[in-house]
């Protein structure tokens, strides 16, 4: 069953099938939400974020047309907005820790030296996307995370598609030029009296 013929069925009154639909795409929208979060620290908000985007789609699915975007474009910009509008109160007043609900977690094991490496480039890589202004976040993550193409990625943050090329282009150049330092592999002139192969 496709998603229009399922929201066609929801409208009707087939509310069963919402659990379906969700199904479909709460991996990709609570990832989305997780990469948003990142930047203020937030990821343990993830999943409350994703539940309430969930709700709000379907208090509003009355309200949704086709017409103007597909269901997954459409969810998404509700995920962005209610993050956004999280991000807002949280900047509006900085809530302590202890009433944050968030939780630190050490970790429960030593890890090997390759996964301690790997996981230090990944840090490197997310604090890179991290430090992007938030439409170049949004975008790259919506198109390199979630897979959006030019046009869904346009609609959900209300841009034309050059912008999002755009958008796009200054990501990826802002992103390797604050890796660069990292993972630039220098190269050695040979000298003389040294055998070239």
């Amino acid at each position: 069953m496709t998603d229009s013929q399922m929201i066609r069925e929801i409208k009707e009154g087939n509310t069963e099938l919402y659990s379906e639909l969700m199904r479909r795409y709460q991996r990709k929208i609570l990832a989305f939400i997780y990469h948003m979060l990142k930047s203020a620290h937030l990821e343990l908000m993830a999943e409350d974020l994703c539940s309430e985007t969930f709700y709000k789609a379907f208090r509003s699915l009355h309200s949704f047309r086709e017409v103007d975007a597909s269901f997954s474009t459409w969810l998404y910009t509700i995920a962005r907005n209610t993050v956004l509008s999280e991000l807002r109160k949280q900047r509006a007043g900085s809530v302590p820790l202890e009433e944050s609900g968030i939780v630190p977690v050490a970790p429960s094991e030593l890890v090997p030296e390759q996964a301690i490496l790997r996981s230090e480039k990944v840090g490197l890589v997310r604090e890179a996307i991290n430090n992007l202004p938030e439409k170049q976040r949004s975008a790259l993550i919506l198109r390199e995370y979630d897979q959006l193409d030019y046009q869904e990625i346009a609609n959900v943050l209300g841009q034309s598609v050059s912008a999002v090329k755009s958008l796009l282009f200054r990501a990826r150049s802002s992103v390797k030029s604050q890796l660069e330092p990292y993972f630039y592999e220098q190269t050695y002139e040979p000298y003389e009296g040294m055998k070239s192969r």
